[in-house]
């Protein structure tokens, strides 16, 4: 049983696709993101690892998005259970294959919510084999100011 309505924790999560969309556009830049957390929260990042705390998850958000200007996460569906949403969205690089498809793979994010507008963690689950893979095929290459992810990141 959810401490929350599940349309509060829908509508939190709509404010924060409607931020990701802003960001995508220019906007606003990733640490934007960090307003939606609890000031001890926990973001787990499949590269990153764990990072604690809604300060250091806006440092994380602003220094692990730098140079991945030209990608996109486009949101595929979402299911609340609880006090947890769970959603499907897609790592999106830029650019196209011959066959104008995209070079994206799925991830997924488990974020539990808070109350108050604000998630207390998010777990996001993404097969970096994949990302690697489509990172050969289209040639992409780091551009500079990228920030590589820590060597041995605390992951759980």
């Amino acid at each position: 049983m959810s401490a929350h309505p599940p349309e509060e924790i829908r509508a939190c999560y709509e404010r924060y696709l409607d931020t990701r969309r802003r960001i995508e556009a220019g906007e606003v830049g990733w640490d934007a993101l960090a307003d939606f957390f609890t000031e001890d929260a926990v973001f787990i990042d499949p590269a990153w690892g764990r990072i604690e705390g809604r300060d250091a998850i806006r440092r994380f958000l602003h220094e692990s998005m730098v140079g991945l200007e030209d990608w996109s996460f486009p949101h595929q569906w979402s299911v609340v259970e609880g006090d947890r949403l769970v959603a499907l969205w897609l790592n999106r690089l830029g650019g196209r294959r011959a066959d104008n498809s995209f070079y994206e793979a799925p991830g997924v994010s488990i974020l539990t919510y808070a109350g108050e507008g604000r998630f207390s963690s998010e777990l996001d689950l993404l097969n970096m084999v994949h990302v690697a893979e489509l990172m050969k095929e289209s040639n992409w290459s780091p551009p500079p100011g990228l920030n590589p992810p820590p060597r041995n990141p605390r992951r759980w």
